[in-house]
């Protein structure tokens, strides 16, 4: 990756995992990670985005789908930097909540042509 962008590797990897409905690969991958990291004397990036990841993977932990929806709007700048996380994040709200975006047209169309 970019220099500067290892968040952004890391969530990716992260969100795939829960886009499956992962969650134990997921913290394992996290906790690899920082175990690499401190043994090289290193930390994971303090950013937003990093931020965003650890509590997201607490939140799932528990059926709290108004945390979920809370933390992707307190940090959608930053997960707005990859056009893919808003993706995962869909696939990951309807594998741990239940809960489906409605595509837009879907909704437009399906008022069109009631009867």
């Amino acid at each position: 990756c970019y220099p500067g962008e290892d968040d952004t590797a890391i969530a990716r990897s992260v969100l795939m995992y829960l886009s499956l409905g992962n969650l134990r690969d997921a913290n394992l991958l996290m906790d690899g990670m920082k175990e690499q990291l401190k043994s090289a004397d290193l930390e994971l990036p303090k950013t937003d985005l990093i931020e965003f990841i650890k509590y997201l993977l607490q939140t799932l932990e528990r059926d709290a789908y108004p945390l979920f929806r809370t933390l992707r709007q307190k940090y959608r700048t930053s997960t707005d930097r990859d056009s893919v996380f808003e993706e995962l994040l869909d696939e990951i709200a309807a594998k741990f909540y239940g809960v489906r975006q409605q595509n837009p047209l879907e909704g437009l169309f399906g008022e069109m042509f009631k009867v």
